[in-house]
């Protein structure tokens, strides 16, 4: 993995300690006492060894004297990615967990988003979750907004203005009878996505993109979704939405839509599943429906806090993963109470151990891997991986620098521990007070002084 070929641009930063990160080939790999060079652009120009520093200062033009060391319990590994997120949400995160998803929608989340059309509550919740998520170490976010464009445009604006990279959804849903204000019209969903579409681009952020963002198929008529999928074709647009949550949802399905074989099918049919579309929960999918999902390359959120918190069910992740199927993490606020994708990474461990449980044939899931689904894996999902998700060279820099023994953090050290233990330490037990650092593209977002939202 040792690179010291690169960009050829100029160094504008280098860093000397520990690197660990995960390849498609090793779910875990550690790099002790390497030199990462990060050029202006914020990619990553080399990755050599500490001890030919020398060497590479004359390579690549860096003062040796200007090398930011990491301390001893210090390491870097890639950003987080949270591929599936309700920023609408956010302001009732941690209560409303009473009820089963379909009620739960009805109860809570319809009535909460509908406020959104409130350009000042949104800008209030929408602040607050993307300062949220970037302390929590999320440098990437898949964000489902609302039907309203406006508010969606301006979390589009507050994660570039943060420095987060971002996909923004305004959520599109022409069938909802239990909230009679927050739906649109057919006609009125097409146009207003178009707008967001066309106004977002023109914004020319460059880690802020639009996504298109069919609820789920219950609350989209089918003439929606067939429009929605043209939408995504001709823009060369990611997609999100939910899929086979639980087994109401399942049943309503079937009575919508009975000319669908499955719950895949209504989405394929449409042409809504791609290699850019991002499916999160997939809880009661069929080893027929996971075959499509390899075969069309789309790619699902798994979402355990959620799956435990609404009691829908219990991702069979190892078998995801057997059918190639690209899998990442989703902290699915507000559904899962957390923000943090280190409780994402702690619950996914958890439904791998239940299924364990309850099966002792079945093979669990290592925290390397899923270190790997919350890093690497996510940045598969997103179809990102090109740019983000290790420390390969002409990647972005985007990366957590953490402090497992910070003071008046979590984390109790009794003695020296070998790098991949202090890992393991910080995805058990760690918190935001163990990240020191966040970097987006080679720029430091956290710590950042408060920034006006315009």
């Amino acid at each position: 993995m040792i690179n010291s070929e690169g960009s050829s641009g100029p160094v504008a930063q280098v860093f000397r300690g520990t690197f660990i990160h995960s390849t498609p080939q090793t779910a875990l790999q550690v790099l002790e006492d390497a030199l990462l060079g990060v050029d202006s652009a914020g990619k990553i120009a080399f990755i050599g060894k500490g001890e030919n520093v020398l060497e590479l200062s004359q390579k690549f033009g860096f003062n040796p004297s200007e090398v930011i060391k990491l301390a001893q319990h210090e390491f870097f590994m890639p950003g987080l990615i949270d591929t599936h997120i309700h920023a609408s949400q956010y302001s009732y995160a941690g209560t409303a967990l009473d009820m089963p998803l379909l009620k739960w929608l009805n109860t809570y989340t319809f009535p909460v988003e509908s406020h959104f059309k409130d350009l000042e509550f949104a800008r209030k919740v929408y602040t607050q979750v993307v300062k949220r998520t970037l302390r929590n170490g999320t440098t990437t976010a898949c964000y489902f907004a609302t039907i309203h464009t406006d508010a969606s445009l301006l979390l589009g604006q507050i994660a570039n203005d943060f420095g987060q990279r971002a996909l923004v959804g305004k959520v599109c849903m022409d069938r909802n009878d239990s909230v009679e204000h927050y739906r649109e019209t057919l006609q009125e969903s097409v146009d207003e996505t178009h707008r967001f579409i066309k106004e977002l681009l023109n914004k020319k952020y460059p880690l802020v993109k639009p996504v298109v963002t069919p609820r789920f198929a219950p609350s989209c008529t089918e003439a929606l979704l067939k429009q929605l999928g043209t939408i995504a074709k001709n823009n060369n647009l990611h997609i999100q939405s939910h899929i086979s949550e639980n087994i109401d949802e399942l049943e309503l399905v079937k009575n919508l839509f009975p000319d669908s074989e499955t719950y895949t099918d209504v989405y394929h049919k449409f042409n809504l599943l791609t290699d850019k579309t991002i499916m999160a929960h997939g809880c009661h999918l069929s080893d027929k429906e996971l075959t499509v999902f390899r075969e069309t390359g789309t790619s699902l959120s798994h979402c355990p806090n959620s799956n435990f918190s609404l009691c829908s069910g219990i991702l069979d992740a190892r078998n995801v993963l057997n059918h190639k199927v690209k899998l990442g993490l989703g902290t699915d606020v507000a559904g899962g109470y957390s923000s943090s994708i280190l409780d994402a990474v702690r619950r996914a461990l958890d439904a791998s151990k239940v299924l364990t449980i309850q099966n002792p044939e079945y093979q669990t899931l290592t925290f390397e891997e899923v270190f790997r689904l919350a890093t690497l894996g996510g940045s598969q999902v997103l179809s990102l991986d090109d740019k983000i998700g290790n420390f390969e060279v002409g990647k972005d820099f985007d990366a957590l620098r953490v402090n497992v023994a910070a003071r008046g953090g979590p984390i109790d050290l009794v003695q020296c521990e070998a790098p991949k233990i202090l890992l393991e330490k910080f995805l058990n037990l760690g918190d935001d007070r163990n990240i020191v650092e966040v970097f987006v593209a080679g720029r430091k977002v956290v710590p950042c002084a408060d920034q006006t939202v315009e």
